[in-house]
């Protein structure tokens, strides 16, 4: 049996500003308003990030929308700290490598796997602005490349 996957957000700008060295999915304690709110397309994970509070992972600043169809007075709040579902083990992993090393958590992306939400954490440093424009500078390498190869291959015939 296959399990399908659903995706509600993206963080895009996560490997753009921060060398992410691991990453590990972690299921994430919802309202049913806010699942509801993702499905319409209501989660945005732009400025979000994890951290530790009191010995558990929390997702904090990450925006999911009001569900349009909520009886008044049910609905959730849409920047809400959501508590992160992990082992014990992993946990204590994570805490002593956020404070050791300097590593922070970024959300990568939210999803839906066999109707449970899970979350994508990257494990990474933040870049400075010359990795950054290091990065730019590879990724229109690649661009071009893949460009003039396709020209090759129409000029072939391919």
């Amino acid at each position: 049996m296959k399990s399908s996957s659903k995706t509600f957000a993206i963080n895009k700008r996560a490997r753009f500003d921060y060398d992410i060295s691991e990453t590990l999915e972690a299921g994430i304690m919802l309202l049913g308003t806010e699942i509801k709110a993702m499905r319409e397309g209501r989660a945005n994970l732009s400025d979000a990030y994890a951290r530790n509070l009191s010995g558990e992972i929390y997702l904090i600043n990450a925006h999911i929308g009001q569900y349009s169809n909520a009886q008044s007075g049910t609905n959730h709040e849409p920047k809400r700290s959501r508590k992160l579902l992990l082992k014990k083990n992993q946990i204590s992993k994570l805490i002593s490598q956020l404070d050791e090393r300097g590593f922070t958590l970024v959300p990568i992306k939210i999803y839906l796997k066999s109707n449970i939400a899970k979350v994508q954490l990257g494990l990474g440093k933040g870049k400075k602005l010359y990795d950054k424009r290091q990065s730019i500078i590879e990724r229109e390498r690649n661009r071009e490349a893949s460009r003039a190869l396709s020209y090759k291959q129409k000029e072939i015939g391919y």
